[in-house]
């Protein structure tokens, strides 16, 4: 039978809220002050998922979700286990409804970076415990909490805030909008025709009173805004690559661009990046790029998202 319907299952930002998602922010501020100067594995002094165990799920390739995960995990606690879909059953045919049964009686919680958005769905659907989404073409929860805390760390209030995003409407611009949604901030959104986000993110912006924009033009997205934000153009293996690129070329975040914006707008990117293609070096390199600050977040959100799911948040 499918497991219980009270666990907090954290596969798209919605299912926390708002008010949670405020808490998970404010408590990775409070972490990550009260951890300066320390060694990056040591446990946070209350050590809250101590004798927990979290199996990463990989079906998709990592760098920052695996190494966070894990040092959050080391921070708070507790510990991982990784399973890359190559070296577990899931990748020899296993159905997503079994591992998600084994796994809950063997860990405290999953957390699954895939494809599909139904693969999660079922995993949730399965376990016993919480299920935490590290990525599906459908959605990238986890880095909008670690953009939202940077965005704050960096000085600036979400209600109202106006953030611009550049490029393909993919599944981290379904997750902004999603936050728009709920933090009550605003999008503008500049992509090619053709490479709009899907309706039901601009539906669910627009219905909580957010503004959101739709242009062709890169620099009328920009025109004052806080925060710009961008996104490797070609996913692995696109056989339609060169002419996505040739469509999204305009929409390079560059200096220009970022003149258009307010003077203490930031740089966002969720990385890796293609420097020279949705970004130029000199804005990733340059003083309003706050790229480096967003990744070490990740631990820090995570840890939050962590303790939320586990029910020892908010």
């Amino acid at each position: 039978m499918p497991g219980s319907n009270a666990n907090q299952h954290f596969l798209d930002l919605s299912d926390a809220g708002a008010n949670a998602i405020a808490a998970m922010i404010g408590d990775a501020i409070d972490r990550k002050q009260a951890r300066q100067g320390w060694p990056k594995g040591k446990p946070d002094a209350d050590a809250p998922l101590a004798g927990r165990v979290l199996a990463l799920v990989f079906e998709k390739n990592s760098t920052r979700t695996r190494v966070s995960f894990d040092i959050a995990m080391r921070q708070l606690g507790g510990s991982v286990l990784i399973l890359d879909a190559g070296s577990s059953q899931l990748g020899r045919g296993e159905s997503i409804a079994d591992t998600a049964r084994v796994l809950s009686r063997m860990v405290d919680a999953i957390m699954l970076r895939t494809d599909d958005h139904a693969k999660i769905e079922e995993m949730a659907r399965y376990a016993s415990v919480p299920v935490i989404n590290g990525l599906t073409d459908r959605s990238h929860p986890c880095q909008i909490v670690a953009d939202l805390l940077t965005v704050i760390e960096h000085g600036k209030a979400l209600p109202g805030l106006e953030v611009a995003w550049f490029g393909d409407g993919n599944n981290v611009l379904h997750s902004f909008l999603e936050a728009a949604s709920l933090m009550k901030f605003n999008m503008r959104i500049a992509t090619p025709a053709g490479f709009e986000p899907e309706g039901e993110f601009i539906d669910m912006a627009q219905s909580a009173g957010c503004t959101v924009m739709l242009t062709q033009n890169a620099h009328e997205a920009a025109r004052n805004a806080d925060v710009l934000v961008t996104d490797t153009w070609i996913s692995m293996g696109q056989a339609d690559a060169e002419e996505k690129r040739a469509a999204m070329e305009p929409f390079q975040i560059n200096a220009d661009i970022m003149a258009e914006a307010k003077e203490d707008a930031l740089f966002l990117h969720c990385l890796p990046a293609h420097v020279g293609e949705e970004v130029s070096e000199d804005v990733f390199e340059g003083p309003q790029s706050v790229v480096f600050d967003e990744a070490e977040n990740r631990i820090h959100a995570q840890k939050s998202v962590l303790l939320w799911s586990l029910g020892l948040l908010g």
